[in-house]
């Protein structure tokens, strides 16, 4: 089933819950489409009153930020070793050179990697677990996580929730318009093709006379 089709199937709580859950695992280092429940959360929270964005955010938030921090902590305690175990088990997502990358990207740009990698896919699978690989302090990675949490998960919740308030809106105001445009263009297209059929009746009955001459 389609993740808008189902979470429209749940109760309120449930996605809360979902949404909470899914995001938190992958930001463990688990790879999960995170990011396509929350925009399908998000735009069901604009059509059905049921679902708080508020709500939704913060839980999403949430689940980043706890997601990460256990990530961080596995990573701490797992060292090198569990990024290898980890690239058997998920050779699509932490294959050798998708570490190289990453690696060089928290040496690179520090917490800063942290945060703008809550944006970016593959980083935020990476992010926490790396993060304690490479013994980045807990302070500077928490601070990173949090903010990247908050403007992540609350900001494409607010964006996503207030397109499909006005995508709702506009297609309620213009239904009717493009109903009329629609049978326009049918009654348009058929008046065109009726006329093109009658021209080429005349053009063939015109040169049956000619043939007959001949």
């Amino acid at each position: 089933m389609h993740v808008q089709e189902w979470l429209d199937s749940v109760p309120a709580v449930a996605v809360y819950a979902v949404v909470a859950l899914v995001i938190g695992l992958e930001s463990l280092g688990i790879p999960l489409p995170g990011e396509i429940i929350l925009v399908s959360a998000a735009l069901l929270s604009s059509q059905h009153s049921d679902v708080n964005p508020v709500v939704l955010g913060a839980c999403a938030t949430a689940g980043a930020v706890i997601g990460d921090s256990i990530g961080y902590a596995i990573g701490r305690k797992g060292g090198r070793p569990l990024l290898a175990w980890l690239g058997k088990k998920f050779p699509r997502h932490f294959s050798a050179g998708h570490v190289a990358t990453a690696e060089r990207s928290f040496e690179k740009w520090g917490m800063w990697a942290v945060f703008f990698g809550r944006f970016v896919a593959l980083l935020r699978i990476f992010a926490g677990p790396l993060a304690g690989v490479l013994h980045m302090p807990y302070w500077k990675f928490l601070i990173a996580n949090v903010l990247g949490g908050i403007c992540w998960a609350g900001g494409t919740t607010a964006v996503i929730y207030y397109v499909g308030i006005v995508a709702e809106d506009w297609l309620k105001r213009f239904s009717y318009v493009g109903l009329g445009v629609a049978v326009l263009i049918g009654l348009a297209s058929m008046l065109i093709l009726r006329r093109k059929a009658k021209k080429a009746q005349a053009d063939q009955r015109e040169a049956e006379p000619v043939g007959a001459g001949e």
